[in-house]
């Protein structure tokens, strides 16, 4: 199974072990502590439509986001994105299942958890505990999306994809902090749940205590070790990270392929029975839907299918090779008896058969972080690198070790689009020897206070309460007179402006000039801006522009944290020492006028004045930028390079891309050149990016783009230099793979082979529309090195490439075998492997 956001609901993807037949009226699901049983038999699972498939998935899971679908109370939005049926009723076209997971609340980094912000406005309401008001909303809405759901057939038993439900999330976790009354609403959770009638079983991850029937899931790096509550439920993995989370201000995370593959085989090794992807497909938080604080609007995730929809290579293929492994196992998995036999420390068999009928599969597993090993099994021997799980489906035949990949590495090439090249034809320079010039509109947003929509209050107001989460932005404007006889106009000296905020961000204008700007990070929000201000004689006017990005979407009470400015509000350094303006009267605005007027939609031409060039400004705080361009040529995903940029929002026909913020660096150290899979995996092992902009690049589906006069708009907070904006499109570029004569063979059929197998193929494949244009390296023998690194070893066939460069070359994909009946035999008394690199093509 797998989860995947991308223009629809989010997706987890499940992977399972059954045959996908479609579903029909008599459908029904129930479970034992074997499995999940679909019409009485036991099965298990993966999981994403089309690639997800491909991958050898079966289930896709789905949030149901609570703010996506009743933004405002009563006011449902289920139509475009927020599709569900039509999403539900797509993976059921694939011949899939569904997960459904209503929640309602989500986590998932998305803003707020997926709880509306207007809840807070109900009297005497407190989340997720025994509260009535709360459990009174949840219930409306949870009855909403089941009847709606009943109404469309979309539950198994009446013929829809729907075989699972899923409620609450992750609460085990916080409980203890909601004393009694959390293991209240939990009980109540349950009772409120079964009481759907929805006649499928219910989940509940991270939930030790989940009341029967409901069962308990488990979700994190490895579940292996986890066991449910009952033995009579199943063993459920609800998430596997398949990587982690990008923050701005972070460095990039990677988790290695061999270390998922690792953790789902030890998962099935010891009774696991259903394992979801979290995420199979990340995809992008466009708009405002990031949560954190300061979570990226890139969700790739390191998952398999990447953010732009490409499949990521090796990942997807290795995974897609374990899930063969294990289906393959299938029918003693489901039916056989366990038992297990220790070969010594970390060394380990775990056998399934089915009495005398010979159906057998084992998993022999190293779960040593660093020594290899060999073990004697059935009367062979099996070599099993440290940290890795071989299969054997008829406890004969090793198919596949996690630790290693015969699967093809892609690597993906951002080509850089200038703006200047997709200039509308009526800007376009006639003169041939002239480079075109791109035209660009700006406006300057004003300053402080300047629509209708405002108000005044005695003191400093906490932004989420305020805002309501209707703009990331709030002006606290105030105003300080001051005589002629401050010493610091004389003297010279300075006057300091003091600010405490519990954040997330903050710009301060002083009489309409920016003073500075300062922000939190993910792990703490909160900071204290002390700067050197210019104060004039008379009125000086003080704004304080607070503003968000993202609210926090986990945590015990995670709701009520704050955010804004709770002083004190101070300056330093006048006649009479510090004067204090926290509990004076403030002036407060939600928003910004370009907001309110929609600058970023097609109206928003005509909405104000726009000043008009080639050469816009490009160290301005607060300043709408707009200019129009073609779409880029051919069908490669798009992005915005927005490096030159430092801190907003963009928008692409009206469509919000989402925030950007490049001027927020990772720090410069934590990042290597290698990566080991080995040893249990935390996010601050494999990372990247240190040093550099957190996210360069900022996806624009092709669905929103026209071919021709398209419209960008840019909403800079602290000054960009917009000329430097390009566009990029990706693309797979080289493909390369090493694959040894001794690898194990995933695609081994017990039932076919009769014991005999081919050699390990090598397969190499381009994207879609694309083909294998050179041949860089090739060799078989005992080549060294990795990919974009391979050089030739002592034992190399000459004919290496001249046989590669006929087999691929011009080819979308090709597949050749690692044998010596087709290269020769270079050298004696060696077991040899074929590494090839090769170059993709339009």
């Amino acid at each position: 199974m797998a989860i995947l956001r991308a223009l629809w609901p989010v997706l987890l993807v499940v992977f399972c072990l059954f045959n996908s037949n479609s579903v029909n009226a008599n459908t029904t699901v129930s479970y034992d502590g074997r499995a999940l049983l679909i019409n009485g038999q036991r099965k298990m699972w993966p999981d994403l439509i089309a690639k997800s498939k491909a991958g050898g998935l079966d289930v896709i899971e789905t949030y149901v986001f609570w703010n996506m679908h009743e933004p405002e109370r009563r006011q449902y939005n289920f139509k475009g994105r927020n599709d569900l049926v039509r999403f539900l009723k797509t993976i059921q076209a694939a011949g899939l299942y569904a997960h459904l997971r209503i929640g309602p609340y989500a986590c998932a980094e998305w803003n707020y958890g997926g709880f509306p912000v207007w809840l807070h406005s109900i009297q005497g309401i407190q989340m997720r505990t025994d509260n009535e008001p709360f459990k009174n909303e949840m219930t409306i809405f949870t009855t909403k999306i089941v009847e709606m759901m009943k109404a469309e057939k979309l539950f198994a038993w009446q013929g829809g994809p729907i075989i699972l439900g899923q409620i609450e999330n992750e609460y085990g976790n916080q409980e203890k902090h909601y004393g009694e009354k959390g293991k209240a609403y939990i009980n109540w959770v349950a009772k409120m749940a079964e009481a759907q009638n929805i006649n499928l079983p219910w989940v509940m991850c991270q939930q030790e205590d989940a009341p029967d029937p409901i069962i308990n899931a488990c979700n994190g790096f490895y579940c292996d070790s986890f066991e449910p509550n009952s033995m009579k439920k199943p063993k459920m993995w609800t998430e596997n990270w398949s990587g982690w989370f990008l923050t701005f201000g972070g460095r990039v995370p990677h988790r290695p392929t061999e270390d998922v593959a690792f953790a789902v085989a030890r998962f099935y090794q010891r009774g696991g029975t259903f394992q979801n992807y979290y995420m199979y497909h990340g995809g992008t938080n466009f708009g405002r839907t990031a949560g954190g604080p300061f979570i990226s609007t890139s969700y790739d995730y390191d998952a398999p299918i990447d953010e732009y929809g490409y499949i990521r290579q090796p990942k997807w293929g290795h995974l897609k090779e374990l899930h063969h492994a294990i289906k393959q196992s299938e029918a003693a998995l489901v039916n056989g008896e366990m038992h297990s036999i220790s070969f010594g420390h970390d060394l380990q068999a775990t056998v399934y058969s089915v009495n005398s009928s010979g159906i057998c599969a084992a998993f022999l597993s190293n779960t040593h972080p660093r020594k290899d090993a060999t073990v004697q099994f059935n009367g062979k021997s099996y070599y099993l690198p440290a940290w890795s799980v071989s299969i054997l489906p008829d406890c004969k035949h090793a198919v596949f070790n996690t630790a290693k990949i015969s699967t093809q590495t892609s690597s993906m090439a951002m080509e850089k689009v200038g703006l200047e090249s997709l200039l509308p034809a009526e800007t376009e320079t006639s003169s041939s020897d002239t480079k075109p010039s791109i035209n660009w509109s700006w406006h300057k947003e004003p300053i402080g206070i300047r629509s209708g929509e405002n108000f005044s209050s005695n003191g400093l107001l906490e932004q989420l309460y305020t805002a309501k989460d209707k703009s990331d932005f709030l002006w606290y404007t105030n105003s300080v007179h001051l005589d002629e006889d401050e010493p610091f106009l004389k003297n010279k000296s300075q006057v300091y402006l003091h600010v405490k905020t519990r954040g997330h961000a903050l710009h301060v204008f002083i009489n309409g000039q920016f003073a500075g700007t300062q922000w939190g990070s993910y792990n703490n929000t909160s900071f204290t801006m002390h700067i050197p201000i210019t104060l004039k004689a008379g009125t000086n006017e003080i704004d304080l522009l607070s503003v968000t990005v993202g609210w926090q979407n986990y945590g015990p009470f995670f709701d009520t944290w704050e955010a804004g400015i709770n002083g004190p509000v101070m300056l330093l350094g006048l006649k009479n020492g510090t004067k204090d303006l926290t509990f004076q009267k403030w002036n407060y605005q939600i928003g910004l006028n370009g907001e309110h007027q929609r600058l970023y939609s097609k109206t928003g031409a005509n909405a104000v004045q726009w000043n008009s060039g080639t050469y816009p400004p490009n160290t301005t705080a607060l300043i709408w930028y707009r200019t129009e361009f073609n779409a880029p040529k051919g069908n490669n995903a798009v992005a915005l390079d927005l490096t030159t940029m430092s801190k907003g929002q963009a928008w692409v026909n009206g469509h919000h891309i989402g925030r950007y913020f490049p001027s927020f660096k990772a720090p410069t150290d934590g990042c290597s050149d290698t990566c080991d899979y080995r040893g249990t995996y935390s996010p601050t092992n494999c990372v990247t990016g240190c040093g550099k902009s957190s996210q360069e690049w900022y996806h624009v589906p092709r669905s929103w783009l026209h071919p021709t006069n398209n419209v960008l708009v840019l909403l800079e907070e602290i000054g960009g230099d917009p000329s430097g904006i390009s566009f990029r499109t990706r693309y797979v570029d080289t493909i390369c793979s090493h694959v040894s004569q001794d690898d194990p063979t995933a695609y081994y059929s017990v039932e076919e082979s009769h014991g005999v197998t081919e050699p390990p193929h090598l397969n190499l494949q381009c994207s879609s529309g694309q083909h294998i244009s050179a041949i860089k390296f090739a060799s078989f023998g005992n080549p060294k090195g990795s990919c974009g690194t391979f050089y030739e070893g002592s034992c190399h066939a000459t004919t290496s490439s001249d046989i590669i460069r006929k087999a691929c070359v011009g080819y979308e994909e090709c597949s050749i075998p690692v044998s010596e009946a087709l290269f020769g035999k270079p050298c004696d008394d060696l077991v040899k492997s074929l590494a090839v690199e090769a170059i993709c093509s339009h």
